[in-house]
């Protein structure tokens, strides 16, 4: 069933400057949102400057859509800029979904000779940005007690990074590992869902990491979240039986295949490395600054 159905409009913009100026290059950009059980795309449309010489859409492995593109002219700048319109809305959630305890779900999800593996488990396996280690066990033992349901020990994991880290822009990069992050008690919105994702598979669970955008405008009435001028990411969590539950340790906020009808996916992987805005490979610019900046708002 859905409800609060809202349009919004997202504007991205990435922009370069490099010194010296860049030769020839190669991008891959996830930058166009792709359908999902709480949204639907309604437009979408991107500029590059300067024009590539060479530009084709696809689908990655996770079914997100991605594009490429390859500059050969010489430039001291480059601009990407997207703007979407799309419809969000939140389901209702089963009382059943995530019931089951997790040790269940952690053997449902391990391997077992002869048997065909659930699709779900490529998301329980480590990954360049998760790690599994024991601190991320001792980390989230409060939560997960024995024959604890799966969505009530998530959540208290949520509620437990929400509470106990701190959001600090200043306090890590886009490299900083999870394992150092959690040392530190602080990082930003994409080190949350890192920590909370090497938590749940350093206990054999399926979880996934989602890159997307919130409300720079919250309703009225309610609070502005954490994260609403930059891109975002959260945690979605198997449940079994084909069903997601999606977790914001950023806000401490979650619902069934979306925290809330002001998130925006943009997509999904293993973790940032998957699904990073732009990246590429380039021939000069030894320095470089980049900006970004992003405003989602309502048209409705």
């Amino acid at each position: 069933m859905q409800r609060q159905v809202r349009r919004l409009r997202v504007h991205h913009e990435t922009r370069y400057i490099y010194t010296p100026a860049v030769t020839t290059s190669w991008h891959r950009a996830h930058l166009a949102l792709s359908e999902s059980p709480c949204q639907r795309v309604l437009s979408h449309l991107k500029t590059i400057n300067p024009q590539p010489v060479f530009e084709e859409e696809d689908t990655d492995t996770f079914g997100n859509r991605s594009w490429r593109f390859h500059q050969e002219r010489a430039h001291g700048e480059l601009l990407v800029r997207t703007v979407s319109e799309l419809e969000t809305w939140c389901l209702s959630s089963d009382a059943s979904i995530g019931a089951l305890d997790w040790e269940t779900m952690t053997a449902m999800l391990s391997y077992t000779r002869g048997s065909a593996a659930l699709p779900e488990s490529l998301f329980a396996y480590p990954s360049p940005y998760v790690p599994r280690g024991p601190e991320f066990i001792d980390f989230s033992a409060a939560a997960f007690t024995a024959g604890r349901p799966l969505r009530d020990a998530c959540a208290d994991l949520s509620a437990t990074i929400y509470r106990e880290l701190q959001y600090n822009p200043q306090s890590t990069t886009i490299h900083t590992p999870a394992r150092e992050a959690l040392a530190q008690g602080s990082g930003v919105c994409q080190d949350f869902a890192h920590i909370m994702l090497a938590c749940l598979r350093s206990r054999g669970l399926a979880a996934r990491y989602v890159s997307g955008y919130l409300l720079t405008q919250p309703v009225e009435g309610q609070p502005a979240l954490v994260g609403a001028d930059a891109s975002h990411a959260w945690v979605s969590v198997f449940m079994g039986e084909g069903h997601w539950i999606d977790f914001d340790p950023t806000n401490n906020r979650w619902g069934h295949e979306s925290p809330g009808a002001d998130y925006v996916r943009l997509a999904i992987g293993r973790d940032y490395a998957d699904v990073s805005p732009l990246r590429g490979v380039i021939h000069g610019g030894a320095h470089h600054r980049l900006e970004v900046g992003v405003t989602v708002t309502r048209l409705d």
